[in-house]
């Protein structure tokens, strides 16, 4: 299974494929020209499968748990001064996702949304210390009953074109089911109240809308 943000891009890759494999055929004489050419494309449209696919998920609901919200690696837990939206201290939880990850983001909480906003900006290295305030970036703020607001980031990084968010303001949201995509790109930030038990530890790898990163 594939997510509908790779659709295009699966469809328009195949069609070059196919376009320059037969193209190949009529111009090239080298047979062995040929063979590298074809399987290199092939390997690229298999690299652009991986990083579109989109395994399905079940969660339980778990309401007195945060899950991770992407695929990947955690790189940064440390409390910090989030001056967006919140203007105070809190836990920040980061996953770094390589190309070889899933890029589904994933709702950490359910609840409903309480602010979401689309920020342009750089394309740093996800990793830089100030990829979180100077990328391109969303920002998604969940209202829950147990924790109070919940804020998360999908970050571009060097490499990230487009993030899209489905998250909008007054949506009610179901932890666990698809909030958006980036497009190859990098990391989401989870910022957590600071009496947050967290259940995760740096380097560890983490699956979306099933680890669950804090109590």
């Amino acid at each position: 299974m594939f997510h509908k943000e790779g659709h295009k891009i699966i469809l328009g890759s195949l069609v070059v494929l196919i376009a320059i494999t037969l193209a190949s055929h009529f111009f090239m004489q080298n047979e062995l020209h040929k063979k590298i050419l074809v399987s290199f494309l092939l390997l690229v449209f298999i690299l652009i499968l991986q990083f579109f696919r989109n395994p399905k998920r079940k969660p339980k609901s778990k309401d007195h748990n945060i899950l991770a919200p992407v695929d990947g690696k955690v790189v940064v837990i440390e409390e910090v001064f989030e001056k967006e939206y919140f203007k105070d201290k809190r836990i920040q939880v980061s996953v770094f996702m390589s190309p070889i990850n899933v890029h589904v983001t994933r709702y950490p909480v359910s609840g409903k949304v309480a602010y979401s906003k689309y920020h342009p900006g750089k394309y740093l290295v996800a990793w830089h210390p100030k990829s979180s305030e100077e990328n391109e970036r969303t920002t998604v703020v969940i209202s829950t009953e147990n924790f109070g607001e919940i804020m998360y980031r999908q970050i571009a990084g060097a490499l990230a074109k487009r993030i899209v968010n489905y998250a909008k303001e007054g949506d009610e949201v179901i932890q666990g089911s698809d909030s958006g995509f980036i497009k190859f790109g990098s990391r989401v930030d989870v910022f957590l109240p600071l009496n947050a038990k967290i259940s995760v530890n740096l380097n560890q790898k983490v699956k979306g809308g099933i680890t669950v990163i804090a109590e």
